[in-house]
């Protein structure tokens, strides 16, 4: 009697178990791609993030899954580290910021989430939830990469000796650069201007609200670079708008629009999609009022007024840019323009607005241009005048004009070499095996194959 339930017990048991041990099983003997200390890597893992890369468009010099195998090696190596320290904290808000970051860029790739979720061949839902741990992992040993170098400097002899020993050949060249100042003026539009496109819009939004397509009315009239796309933004939080847009726009209904908006980019009427949670997705038309002829003329009267002014030396372009200009960035600043990208006062040619650059690059040091438009990268029209402070030649890096630039390629070079030697410390005291099937990759690191 027991031998006979025994036996039936441990039939119910292998039914119910055996699927679990073998689906346990497969990813033990099929997807293990290597084991890192108490850790594994998983051929999911690999197929994830390679379907991702090319998601978002990322190539590869070399096999792109032994890239990706290396990077989650090093990873496991940084996180395992990060763990152990308690100043290193990741917290939800900081892995939901990025999770939402990944996903939007995966729907602008992608063109829609529908597509995303096609590609991926899975809800967004479960696309989320199996990225939470990727960039949990991610932040956690990008924090600790940080540590890592932390207290890396690079000192003037360092510099000096590490540009000493480049071969000619591995010195960066430098593209003719421009330092300039400018007196910028952007006039006031009309109020008359405002009220036809005011008016303009309140049309639209009675339509749309009779039953007309605010969609159809978005490609036709929206001024916004989502015009083919109907205006629609997509899901966004509140603080990735201009202030008055994102209030307006989280106070509507799923499918009401709202009144005339103002932001910095002209006016809106806003159609509310969907809500998920703190994000919205939104339908917008965007028209931007038109500067009228006569108004140009006078700006450009002013600035020609302005600059023979300075020429006469009556007043420093200093001294006008201040009292002038419109820029709020360039105007506490003597009018002296900043890149943002480098937080230099160096331009090549190509990192200017166009009309800026067309100008520039036929003056002289010192030489103060006639007046003329241009548009930013939001449509929006300006008058200005500009002065060229400084021109650097094309020529070969050297210590004397390019020490700062030489000095971050050092800097980073030795935080790189930093990364190097700790990881190759780590992987020396770390149990490291990997499948057969990635032994012939090109690792950039020679001791993961022990």
């Amino acid at each position: 009697m027991t031998m006979k339930y025994n036996k039936f017990l441990v039939a119910i048991l292998i039914l119910i178990i055996f699927p679990i041990i073998l689906k346990s099983q497969d990813k033990v003997i099929d997807q293990i791609i290597a084991q890192i200390g108490s850790n594994i890597i998983l051929k999911s893992d690999i197929e994830a993030i390679y379907l991702q890369n090319q998601a978002q468009g990322v190539t590869s010099d070399g096999d792109m899954k032994c890239d990706i195998l290396e990077n989650l090696l090093i990873e496991k190596l940084l996180v395992a580290e990060a763990e152990l320290d308690t100043l290193i904290i990741v917290t939800d808000n900081q892995i939901n910021q990025q999770l939402d970051m990944r996903i939007q860029y995966f729907v602008q790739h992608l063109g829609s989430e529908k597509a995303v979720e096609e590609y991926f061949n899975k809800p967004i839902v479960q696309l989320k939830s199996e990225l939470k741990d990727v960039i949990q992992n991610e932040l956690l040993s990008s924090q600790m990469r940080n540590k890592i170098i932390e207290n890396v400097m690079a000192t003037p002899s360092e510099v000096r000796f590490y540009y000493k020993n480049l071969d000619e050949d591995e010195k960066m060249t430098i593209n003719t650069q421009y330092e300039y100042a400018q007196i910028s003026l952007t006039p006031k539009v009309s109020e008359e201007e405002e009220n036809r496109i005011k008016e303009k819009l309140r049309d639209i939004k009675k339509r749309v609200e009779e039953g007309e397509n605010f969609t159809k009315f978005a490609v036709l009239y929206s001024e916004g670079p989502t015009y083919k796309d109907g205006g629609d933004l997509g899901y966004f939080g509140k603080a990735t708008m201009d202030p008055a847009f994102s209030a307006a726009a989280f106070s509507l209904r799923p499918g009401q629009v709202s009144n005339v908006v103002k932001s910095e980019l002209g006016f809106h009427i806003i159609q509310m999609v969907d809500r998920k949670g703190e994000k919205i997705r939104c339908r917008h038309i965007l028209m931007k009022p038109k500067i009228d002829l006569e108004t140009k003329e006078k700006q450009l009267k002013l600035l020609d007024s302005i600059a023979n002014v300075i020429r006469k030396g009556d007043m420093g372009f200093e001294e006008a840019a201040f009292r002038y200009s419109t820029d709020k960035n360039s105007r506490s600043n003597g009018g002296r323009v900043i890149n943002p990208m480098t937080m230099s006062s160096k331009f090549e040619a190509e990192m200017l607005p166009p009309a800026v650059s067309k100008v520039l690059t036929t003056l002289e040091i010192n030489e103060i241009s006639k007046p003329f438009s241009s548009t930013d990268e939001q449509g929006r029209e300006s008058f200005l005048i500009v002065q060229l402070i400084n021109k650097t030649d094309k020529h070969l890096a050297n210590l004397s004009e390019d020490y700062q630039l030489i000095n971050e390629i050092y800097l980073e070079k030795k935080k790189e070499e930093t990364i190097q030697e700790w990881i190759s410390k780590q992987q020396s005291k770390t149990y490291i095996r990997i499948d057969d099937t990635y032994l012939n990759c090109d690792f950039k690191f020679k001791n993961w194959i022990k």
